[in-house]
């Protein structure tokens, strides 16, 4: 097994996950087999507990783990399918080293950080690192470790350390360490500065580690003999000093790699030769096709994007990646519009009458509406208001977990006049409960107690939109994360008015899709359909939403091209492909969008 380690300095927020998940693109486009690992040096046991706000978006595996969002971009990126013990915490590491000690494993030795806290995250690379993750039986050839925060956190020093003695652990030739640093411009001035990378350098020697390569982040290309200063005084040959400058999208990113000869930097540093390989150029023609031509999308569809998390969107982020994925293929430019949900509520008006006419403003603006998951009751009464609206005036709706729940609680109140239907997570006494507590959850305990993982959902109505966009498939296997849904008693009635339960679990007794028979395109899932999206493989209920906000979605759930007619394999753009399990068996022949627009933000790389 060979290594390659991901560190960051300077400062935070350099882009390591995307350098990391590119690296590994590069890498398996060379026809290496690759996994990756990414190291949290946070005390929780997962991501499960934490605000969106404090470490954005939780990503949930097909194991029912809640993990870091770079995990998120290795799976698109990789096309690969990682576990929960692909992310490594300070929590897990420390109760693995007290069980055992509990145990009795340590036969009477004090237990301290060196060597039984550095010795447990060794052997748990190594253990995960073997791991097939491509739907083989093969192991990787090379594990991609991602060391999250930034060097100097005192919280990493447990993860350095160990990282250091596997580097001698494994021996030369199998560890290779690229560095992403920041080479800054100073307005006064205009001039690349080195110093903040030299000090970053020296100071990862000074703890055991030595770059082999690195990679410089700056806003324009690195001047040559700015390369040379910084081969010259981090003692990193110049081959190996390797720029990541802005670009427009992050399809780039893996060319720019391999534009500069990375790839044969890291297999000479890694001897790659050696496990029985050959390693031939970089096959990198859809990433090449993506990247170049990512621009010319020029016929936008706005989507309305109503949470309680707008304020960052790496909240949302697998599904803005899910959305830019439909879009590109449908050839439509993504344009999001965040909604705070509290500024579409009525004490909104009274308190900050602006903010909720922009807020209303930009709803009615949009071409389709999709209210994600969350939890709490924050802003709830604002999504219920988006969710009346996209069903009154026919705008195409896509609710997410909260969001078909949301939708549920407002056909109860509007449709069948039930003015006291809600939530019990909302209103525990409420004498109408739509939606209630899970039998298996636990009230007592936050972690790891929710419905989780990839579940599967059998369609009860084959001629509904949704059956039809996962090509007429009989079942599909989606990921899951959450603790209320749907009450079951109260299932016939809401048929009985109008409401279509199409998707059920193996029971028939957990509502899982919901369907409006007539209306354009109004669909709620309990899943999470963006954790599955690829580039190259849509969600096929996303690829619904912007077929529908852009017309080009019959009343059939039929996508059809801009000029009405049915899209065939052969012709036009997108080209779709056969289905299985709910996504695309090989990538559709569509552009990369390499911007979405955002409220007061102007324009975000993706």
């Amino acid at each position: 097994m060979k290594y390659v380690l991901v560190t960051g300095g300077v400062v935070s927020g350099l882009g390591k996950g995307v350098t990391a998940s590119s690296i590994g693109v590069l890498l398996k486009s060379c026809g290496f087999r690759v996994t990756s690992i990414k190291i949290d040096p946070y005390l929780n046991t997962d991501a499960g507990t934490m605000s969106p706000f404090e470490h954005g978006e939780v990503f949930v595996l097909d194991d029912g783990g809640e993990v870091d969002l770079d995990l998120g971009n290795y799976e698109r990126f990789l096309d690969i399918k990682l576990t929960r013990d692909n992310n490594i915490t300070t929590g897990k590491i420390y109760q693995s080293v007290i069980d055992k000690e509990r145990r009795g494993d340590y036969l009477g030795k004090t237990v301290q950080v060196v060597p039984h806290i550095t010795d447990e995250i060794q052997e748990w690379i190594e253990c995960v690192a073997m791991n097939p993750v491509d739907g083989t039986e093969e192991p990787a050839d090379v594990c991609v470790i991602e060391l999250g925060g930034t060097l100097g956190d005192i919280e990493s020093m447990p993860f350095i350390e160990a990282l250091g003695q596997f580097s001698y652990r494994v021996g030369p030739g199998n560890f290779c360490l690229v560095h992403v640093s920041l080479v800054p411009v100073l307005n006064v001035v205009g001039e690349q500065k080195t110093k903040p990378t030299q000090h970053s350098v020296r100071g990862l020697r000074g703890l055991g580690l030595m770059p082999d390569i690195l990679a410089c982040r700056s806003t324009q290309p690195l001047e040559e003999h700015v390369k040379v200063k910084l081969a010259q005084f981090c003692h990193v040959p110049l081959p190996n000093i390797i720029n990541l400058h802005d670009v427009t999208n992050i399809w780039h990113i893996p060319l720019l790699l391999r534009d500069q000869k990375a790839h044969e930097a890291i297999l000479k540093v890694l001897d790659l030769q050696c496990v029985g390989k050959v390693a031939r150029e970089p096959q990198l023609s859809e990433w090449t096709e993506r990247a170049s031509r990512c621009d010319r999308l020029k016929t936008p569809v706005r989507i309305a994007m109503v949470g309680k998390y707008t304020g960052l969107s790496d909240s949302y982020l697998s599904v803005i990646k899910a959305l830019l994925h439909a879009s590109v293929a449908l050839d439509r430019k993504l344009v999001v519009d965040w909604v705070p949900s509290c500024d579409l509520e009525d004490s909104t008006a009274e308190e900050t009458p602006d903010a909720y006419e922009k807020a209303w403003e930009l709803l009615k603006g949009a071409d389709g509406v999709l209210v994600p998951g969350g939890f709490g009751d924050r802003g709830v009464q604002g999504k219920i208001l988006a969710a009346k609206y996209a069903r009154e005036k026919n705008i195409p709706y896509l609710g997410i977990c909260l969001g078909m729940q949301i939708a549920v609680i407002e056909f109860a109140r509007s449709i069948m006049k039930l003015h006291g239907a809600n939530s019990t997570e909302f209103d525990p006494t409420t004498k109408t409960p739509c939606v209630i507590f899970m039998p298996e959850g636990s009230k007592t305990h936050m972690g790891a107690t929710m419905r989780l993982g990839s579940r599967r959902t059998f369609f009860q109505v084959t001629n509904c939109k949704s059956a039809k966009l996962y090509g007429n498939a009989s079942y599909v296997d989606e990921r899951h994360r959450h603790r209320y849904e749907v009450n079951p008693d109260m299932v016939p009635e809401f048929e009985k008015a109008g409401l279509s339960f199409v998707g059920r679990d193996e029971s028939g007794k957990r509502m899982e899709i919901i369907e409006l028979p007539t209306h354009r395109f109004f669909v709620g899932v309990q899943f999470h359909p963006e954790f599955k999206s690829r580039p190259g493989k849509p969600s096929p209920l996303f690829l619904g939403l912007i077929a529908a906000s852009s017309g080009q979605l019959d009343q059939r759930g039929v996508i059809i091209s801009s000029t009405g007619r049915k899209l065939k394999a052969t012709e036009g753009a997108p080209k779709l492909k056969a289905y299985q399990n709910g996504h695309l068996m090989k990538p559709l022949n569509g552009l990369v969008n390499g911007h979405y627009s955002t409220t007061g933000n102007g324009a975000i790389p993706i």
